[in-house]
């Protein structure tokens, strides 16, 4: 101050690029916050309890999976198991049946169907790879099973009877043979929830058995019809098959002078080249076959025998001697021209008959190997001879 008086302040700079000062700004303190809410205790239980549902869910529906899947079978895997166990039977009988599917259990005795072998004269079983046994009948049960022995060991792994039933959720198989000799496996579901039989089964598969995963005999199916089959548990086999058998009777032989085997077409398996004589020669001889089963033997000399045979070989003649056969397993292994349209066929075959047949001297089976001369008449090939033995006649107990 020079003369007393207070000098005017200099302007405020205000910096570059504010914006003016139009009125003052009053800064307000804010009102304190309320500190973080913590998690919700029940929330954090309920996602920890859903998730151990999640996993026991997991792991029930994982066992139940497993389960599920021990308890199928293939049924392929078990036929390969069990397969050389599993025979046919055949039998000549009284009432013309004797066709079946059988199982070897052990101790030399065989399960099937009594429908197959009512009264019989005499009953062979046949394995898959064409080895024949005689057998004879132990006895039957009221819901028809048929217990048989063979009367020579054969050198084949039985198929056990299981020592208990199976898991009435377990699957199952039937294993039968087709009326064309061919051993196949179908799954018939479970105890609880059974196939019905009709949709895998032919009459040569009566008397097949039932087997659990591990090829275990579990029951056997039975009936004089299809439409009247059932299985058989396996508490009732093992009564039947018992040292002291449990609902097991006599079954009475037949005392019937004729007897028949099956009555379905024979068809001789060819083991040659499939040339057009080979073909029409396994027609002709099928033809024989198929007759000499059903005892049509004027049919025989009608169709199949040239005129020949016929004057050498009357009807009366064939009727004594195959009153009581059957044949069976036919097999062509040789065709060869016979002059300019005939043929020589070399067949092998089996033929079951009563012991009291004709030339039977006591026996009931036996395997014959004959070469048979066809000629050609009236657009046809006929037989022309009754055949000639190739090899000796064996017993169908030998291999």
């Amino acid at each position: 101050m020079e003369d007393g008086r207070q000098l005017p302040r200099p302007p405020r700079r205000v910096p570059a690029g504010a914006p003016p000062l139009t009125q003052l700004q009053v800064s307000t303190p804010r009102a304190p916050q309320p500190p973080p809410r913590q998690p919700w205790k029940f929330g954090r239980f309920l996602a920890g309890f859903v998730v151990v549902l999640l996993i026991l869910g997991a792991g029930a529906s994982g066992g139940w999976y497993l389960r599920a899947q021990s308890l199928r079978l293939d049924t392929e895997q078990v036929l390969e198991s069990v397969r050389s166990g599993v025979v046919r039977v055949l039998a000549t009988t009284c009432e013309g049946t004797g066709e079946a599917t059988g199982v070897l259990i052990g101790d030399n005795k065989v399960l099937t169907a009594a429908s197959a072998i009512r009264q019989p004269l005499s009953i062979a079983i046949m394995t898959e790879d064409g080895r024949v046994r005689r057998v004879n009948q132990l006895g039957s049960s009221a819901d028809g099973v048929a217990v048989l022995r063979l009367l020579t060991r054969l050198d084949v792994e039985p198929v056990p009877l299981a020592s208990a039933n199976p898991d009435p959720k377990a699957e199952r198989a039937l294993l039968g043979y087709t009326a064309a000799g061919q051993l196949t496996s179908r799954s018939v579901g479970t105890t609880e929830q059974p196939q019905a039989l009709s949709s895998v089964l032919n009459t040569a598969k009566l008397g097949g058995p039932v087997v659990d995963k591990s090829g275990q005999v579990v029951g056997l199916v039975t009936g004089d019809t299809l439409t009247t089959s059932t299985i058989v548990p396996l508490d009732k086999l093992q009564g039947y098959v018992a040292a002291k058998p449990v609902g097991r009777t006599a079954e009475p032989s037949g005392t019937c002078k004729r007897s028949r085997g099956p009555q379905t077409a024979m068809v001789p398996e060819l083991l040659v080249a499939a040339t057009p004589l080979a073909l029409e020669s396994q027609k002709a001889l099928g033809n024989f076959l198929t007759l000499e089963n059903r005892h049509d033997f004027p049919a025989l000399q009608q169709q199949v025998y040239s005129k020949a045979m016929t004057r050498s070989y009357p009807e009366s003649k064939d009727r004594a001697n195959h009153e009581t056969s059957y044949f069976f397993g036919a097999k062509i292994i040789e065709v060869t021209r016979f002059d300019a349209d005939g043929a020589n066929v070399r067949m092998t075959f089996t033929i079951l008959f009563s012991p009291n047949a004709r030339g039977a001297k006591g026996g009931t089976c036996n395997q014959l190997d004959l070469r048979y001369q066809l000629v050609r008449e009236r657009g046809q090939l006929r037989l022309g001879g009754t055949g000639e033995t190739v090899s000796p006649t064996r017993m169908c107990d030998s291999d």
